[in-house]
């Protein structure tokens, strides 16, 4: 043992937790509080929008930009997180992830100017933001699992994240009514600290599995594991049809407050409607972690954007009511992150689970690439329009378009299909 090096986390006491029975579990539970303080803050920000925007003087495109350079920061820091979770281990990346995090969200509600909110809210958070979240968790969680358990396992840790909007949303909402947004987001920044502690609980790398997980596919490289992804036709029709499901989430997001209040209703609505979309995302990432195991993914990935496509033109013909909007965010809740434990399983079962953090955060960016275009065109066709329309209209599109994308996917495992 190294002079550096505490008994509490010597080689052999961790692997020996990791071969107990109850560490798969340990894990998963700190997964899931990782991912609800990732994405209960996350998905709150654009509560402050709406207060900002008349404080500022800045226009809808400006807080759009910001939002978009964080999604887009986000999906750029995932598959860099990946890999240095895979190679150096998922603890140091939580770690590094969650200071860039508060540190964002502390610095975002003193901005001075368009650049100074592009740097906080978008470059700051989406980094911190892209390093604790899915692809260096999931694939913690996968590795702990055996083939049969993994997907559940998924499904609740992608529910784990429901949980943090839920509560979060009506938190945010309340704090930022009673102390002013600048104050929120110190306090923000204080919970987001969390992740640190259960950091500690998320071991491991891809040099080193748990026993109780899949066994080790033999000497590949990241590298190798890359280029073996590039060349699978399925893995770049999944990458194709998650950029859709950012588009989505993040015009939501981003926009549901300001859109609620262009229809004329309080902004408590849009609050209920955030935390309806963290509850009923509860229920849909559970079916689809639970569905997961017993039929095919990429047929439970087409029906769910199908289903997306369908309820935005339902929502789009039907009057703007309170009632509306929380139904349609009830709606959307159940089919949120329901693509996240299909789309980070079918990568694990086509291509194992040692490389997955690397993998997941390749399709991750193409995610957050739609995010970025679906927050910056929100605010360029309300500015330019004064309506949301045409980002309704382009939200359906590419909903029928990834539904249409997941069918032909060859989801056989890779080393299975080389053999046949």
């Amino acid at each position: 043992m190294s002079p550096t090096q505490s008994p509490l986390h010597s080689p052999g006491r961790m692997a020996l937790m990791r071969a107990t029975k109850w560490f798969p579990w340990l894990v998963l539970l700190s997964g899931c509080l990782v991912l609800s303080l990732n994405l209960g803050v996350r998905q709150s920000l654009g509560l402050f929008i709406p207060d900002m925007l008349n404080d500022t003087g800045w226009t809808a495109a400006t807080f759009g930009l910001a939002f978009a350079i964080q999604n887009l920061m986000w999906g750029i820091s995932a598959p860099i997180a990946g890999a240095l979770a895979d190679r150096y281990g998922t603890t140091r990346t939580l770690i590094g992830g969650a200071v860039l995090y508060g540190l964002g969200l502390y610095m975002m509600g003193t901005s001075q100017s368009p650049g100074e909110l592009h740097l906080t809210a978008g470059f700051l958070i989406g980094t911190g933001v892209g390093a604790t979240s899915f692809p260096v968790v999931l694939a913690a969680i996968s590795r702990v699992f055996s083939a049969q358990k993994r997907s559940f396992a998924l499904g609740l840790a992608s529910a784990g994240g429901s949980v943090g909007q839920l509560v979060m949303a009506p938190t945010t909402q309340a704090m930022n009514s009673s102390l002013g947004y600048v104050a929120a987001l110190v306090i923000l920044a204080g919970i987001s600290m969390l992740i640190i502690p259960a950091a500690f609980a998320m071991t491991g790398k891809a040099e080193g599995n748990s026993p109780s997980a899949s066994p080790d596919l033999g000497p590949q490289s990241l590298m190798a594991a890359f280029h073996e992804a590039r060349n699978h036709r399925g893995f770049l029709l999944l990458t194709a049809g998650f950029f859709v499901c950012g588009f989505h989430i993040a015009v939501i997001a981003t926009h549901l407050p300001t859109f609620t209040e262009l229809c004329g209703l309080p902004r408590s609505v849009a609050a209920e409607g955030l935390a309806l979309i963290g509850a009923f995302n509860i229920i849909g990432t559970l079916t689809a972690g639970w569905a997961g195991g017993k039929w095919r993914k990429k047929y439970g990935l087409s029906f769910i954007y199908g289903m997306r496509a369908l309820v935005i033109v339902i929502f789009i013909f039907s009057p703007k009511t309170s009632e509306t909007i929380l139904l349609f965010s009830a709606s959307m809740g159940a089919l949120w992150l329901s693509t996240v434990p299909l789309t980070s399983g079918l990568i694990a079962q086509v291509f194992g689970p040692r490389y997955m953090a690397t993998l997941f955060g390749i399709v991750m960016l193409s995610h957050q690439i739609g995010a970025f275009f679906g927050a910056w065109m929100g605010g360029i066709v309300y500015d330019l329009t004064g309506n949301f329309d045409a980002v309704w209209w382009a939200s359906v599109a590419l909903g029928v378009f990834a539904a249409v994308v997941h069918m032909p996917i060859d989801d056989r495992e890779l080393r299975v299909a080389a053999k046949a």
